[in-house]
C-alpha cells in the first residue's frame, strides 16, 4: 500500500508536529490533544487542539507556536483569530493547530467534530502535567 504523501508535499508532518507540541508545552498550553488525520484528509495531516487559561495566554501561546515555526523553516503559515484571541488557528500546512479559551473550546467542541476523521491523544505532556 503506498504512503499518501504530506499535504504540503515539502516537510514531514512529524517534525511539525514535534515543534508545535515542545512549543505547547513550553507555554504551558493545557489539555493538548492531537488528532491524526495522515491518509484521512486532504486539509491536514495532524490538527492539535490546546487551551490557555485567558485570551491573553492564547494569544502569546499562539505567537510563540508560529514564531518557532517560521524559525524552523516552515513557509505559508496562516493565522486566523487575532487580536481577539478567544480561538487561534494557526495553518502550518501538514499541521493545524487550535488553541482556545477553555469555555469557547467547550462551546466549539473541535475534538468532537473530528472523531470520526481521526484518532484523538492526549498528548504526554498534558497528560503528565495534570497528574501532577
Amino acid at each position: 500500500k503506498a504512503v499518501p504523501p504530506t499535504v504540503s508535499g515539502t516537510r514531514d508532518a512529524s517534525q511539525t508536529l514535534q515543534l508545535v507540541l515542545e512549543r505547547l508545552d513550553e507555554m504551558k498550553a493545557e489539555d493538548i490533544v492531537t488528532i491524526d488525520l495522515a491518509g484521512k484528509s486532504s486539509i491536514a495531516d495532524q490538527i492539535v487542539v490546546a487551551s490557555g487559561r485567558s485570551s491573553r495566554h492564547v494569544g502569546a501561546v499562539a505567537d510563540d507556536v508560529v514564531e518557532h515555526l517560521k524559525k524552523s523553516g516552515v513557509k505559508g503559515i496562516r493565522v486566523e483569530g487575532q487580536p481577539h484571541c478567544d480561538w487561534v488557528l494557526i495553518d502550518a500546512g501538514d499541521v493545524i493547530v487550535h488553541v482556545f479559551r477553555p469555555e469557547v473550546r467547550d462551546f466549539y467542541q473541535v475534538e468532537k467534530m473530528w472523531a470520526g476523521g481521526g484518532k484523538g491523544q492526549k498528548s504526554d505532556e498534558s497528560r503528565q502535567r495534570r497528574s501532577s
